[in-house]
């Protein structure tokens, strides 16, 4: 939901080159995915773009949007007549700095000069290796697939129409974030895209993070003009994902993201101001509601207690209010092509899998790319031998197959094809990968010997711990250090190595679980629980784990992450999962004050952390680590109300062999 790409581009044009960029292994249909790239790369029918600024696009209701429309045109301006297919990217950021950063690559010479930058950039060997794998998104078609804007793809046949959602940008209204009128909106400015005398009625859907987001929810029952979606990096059910899942507040992405997208709404129109057209239902609209949804944030951070909850914060905690239904999307619902990327430290890394998994359409029709990559990175490690395509690339393939019908091969890409943390870039016919078994590794007491300076090191065995012992762990703030604060922050602080690709700062305020080394590469692959009993001295507590790779050197890398507060550890059934064993694979916590259950000091309470589905091979001399931390700050915090009902007070894991805790883990063979 952040636009890192202004940043990003900025930093490019200020590196100086040291080397070569050489990401990852061998991969199938290279010659077919060669042959996209050259398409794409090469010579296009067109050889301008024509941009047509600010088109009104009245919505039923009177409400005025304002659309950038850009056409393909010949050399001396001729726009093509000719009726084209149509694809529509609705955006939060404002289309204004979407043009600025479109149009500063479009001066001659600076885009392939940022992108040999950029590929010339090596930091292999430092301690920021981060900002490598940050930079290298610019190479992998981010700007063009995220941004929604690829002159590329305008020129080589496409019409492109980037709107400015309900209240943003120089759009009328108010902003509904994703609510139901919102909706209708991206509905009716497809509806309008495909009558224009431009259009031939085929439209289809681009963009990244929101306006991802928004694709899937247009894609829902889709209206008939739509004929596919690319969505890059989007949620679906956003609660889980990212305001609070596990009932933890995103302290550290919300407010960064509610005040740019804030921030952007307020920008004016220059233009009409200096023509003596400025609309003034657009200003009086943005004073009326200049900082849309603080109010809930704040409410969600000071109300002191559950008595005292207003109805903003109350609707956030309730299932069938207006806001959840507006952030909880249905993508078994989804019934046009889609191809989706996502990121395994992306903020919407939970969605990723599931939603693919659930969007109801043959092999052909859905794929799924994951990279190992945050939300400002999208794209980077792809475009290179032995890699994906890059984004704009798959893009393009994607739309000519399903808007003209072009037999290119992209129906037989993958289905799925994923970076496999550990290894390199695999294809799978299915996510989970087939052939792996969910399996309990229990949490013992008894010394792995290999945390060093942690709270307790202890160990995964395959059995039952012999004894019982009560561990204690509190609160702290070494997980400033962590993966999680990088996946929080958009990885805008993913540079630093020491934290984001070593977790031994932040687990030395944590209970370590440390398995034998594995004689055999051992894959990882799908959800995975984490069943804690647990013990409090207050009337509610806070829970984080990871799911570490821990390499002979010690360095211990994180691959996922979870993180529940314990009254809202209720489980919906009928939205979980469970493996033949009868435990849980995917426990789905509905996040309401009507489903909060007890949390008595001195009383056992037993929890199911969900933590984030992935794919993962621990290479012959690994080993996997689960962390255990009584809170996760700042990446978040449980609402007001529990948080006080904490007392910051230190939490108990009791390791008992008769009630044991364990990591419900899947592998395609024993640990």
């Amino acid at each position: 939901m952040i636009r890192s790409a202004i940043g990003a581009v900025a930093v490019v044009l200020a590196v100086v080159a040291v080397g070569v960029y050489h990401p990852s292994p061998q991969q199938p249909d290279l010659t077919l995915t060669d042959r996209w790239t050259e398409l794409h790369d090469g010579p296009q029918p067109y050889s301008d773009v024509n941009i047509q600024w600010d088109v009104p696009i009245a919505m039923s209701d009177g409400v005025v949007l304002k659309a950038n429309v850009y056409r393909p045109a010949r050399t001396g301006g001729a726009v093509e007549s000719q009726p084209l297919p149509t694809i529509v990217n609705l955006t939060p950021y404002t289309k204004l700095l979407t043009n600025l950063i479109d149009s500063a690559l479009a001066i001659p010479g600076l885009q392939p000069l940022t992108l040999d930058l950029v590929r010339r950039t090596n930091v292999s060997g430092t301690p920021y290796t981060g900002f490598g794998d940050l930079l290298h998104a610019l190479d992998g078609g981010t700007v063009q697939t995220v941004l929604g804007i690829d002159r590329k793809l305008i020129r080589s046949g496409y019409n492109l129409v980037v709107v400015d959602v309900r209240g943003t940008g120089f759009s009328q209204g108010a902003w509904e974030t994703l609510g139901e009128r919102e909706q209708l909106d991206t509905r009716e400015v497809i509806d309008w895209a495909a009558v224009q005398p431009w259009s031939n009625g085929k439209v289809a859907m681009s963009g990244g993070s929101y306006a991802g987001i928004n694709q899937l929810r247009a894609a829902e029952d889709a209206p008939a003009p739509l004929k596919a979606i690319f969505p890059v990096e989007p949620g679906s059910d956003l609660m889980r994902d990212v305001v609070a899942p596990g009932g933890g507040i995103g302290t550290t992405f919300l407010p960064m993201w509610l005040n740019n997208v804030n921030q952007l709404k307020l920008i004016p129109d220059v233009s009409s101001m200096l023509k003596g057209t400025f609309d003034w239902q657009w200003f009086h609209e943005r004073m009326s509601d200049p900082g849309t949804h603080f109010d809930l944030l704040a409410q969600a951070l000071l109300t002191p207690t559950l008595e005292d909850v207003p109805p903003a914060l109350a609707a956030a905690l309730d299932a069938d209010s207006p806001f959840r239904r507006g952030i909880l999307g249905h993508p078994e619902r989804v019934n046009v092509p889609a191809f989706v990327y996502g990121g395994w430290h992306d903020i919407f890394a939970n969605s990723a899998t599931t939603l693919y998994n659930a969007i109801p359409l043959p092999e052909n029709q859905k794929k799924l790319v994951v990279g190992d990559t945050y939300h400002a990175n999208p794209g980077a490690g792809t475009g290179v031998p032995g890699a994906p395509p890059r984004l704009d690339v798959l893009q393009r393939a994607w739309f000519d197959k399903w808007l003209k019908d072009i037999d290119n091969g992209i129906e037989g890409y993958g289905p799925v094809v994923v970076w496999e943390q550990g290894g390199s870039w695999i294809t799978l016919e299915r996510f989970p990968q087939p052939g792996v078994v969910h399996r309990r590794v229990y949490l013992s007491a008894q010394a792995s010997g290999t945390a060093g300076d942690v709270v307790h090191d202890g160990s995964l065995i395959a059995t039952h711990p012999a004894d019982a012992q009560m561990l204690t762990v509190a609160p702290g703030l070494t997980t400033i250090c962590s993966r999680d604060t990088a996946q929080a922050s958009a990885g805008l602080s993913a540079f630093v190595d020491r934290c984001t690709k070593d977790s031994r700062v932040a687990e030395r305020n944590a209970l370590t679980f440390t398995s034998p080394p594995v004689a055999e590469a051992t894959v990882i692959s799908g959800p995975i629980n984490v069943h804690l009993n647990t013990v409090h001295d207050a009337n509610d507590g806070y829970w984080n784990v990871t799911v570490n790779d821990v390499s002979p050197d010690g360095t211990s890398r994180v691959l996922t992450t979870g993180q529940l507060t314990a009254s809202m550890r209720a489980v919906d059934e009928s939205k979980s999962a469970r493996s033949p064993s009868g435990d849980y694979t995917a426990p789905h916590n509905p996040i309401t004050l009507d489903s909060m259950l007890p949390v008595v000091p001195g009383e056992p309470v037993a929890l199911d952390i969900a933590v984030i589905p992935t794919q993962a091979v621990l290479q012959p001399g690994h080993r996997l680590r689960i962390d255990v931390f009584a809170g996760n700050s700042p990446k978040a915090l449980a609402f007001r109300p529990m948080l006080n009902n904490t007392e910051f007070k230190p939490q108990y894991l009791s390791i008992d062999p008769d009630a044991p805790s364990f990591v419900n883990l899947p592998t395609d063979r024993p640990l």
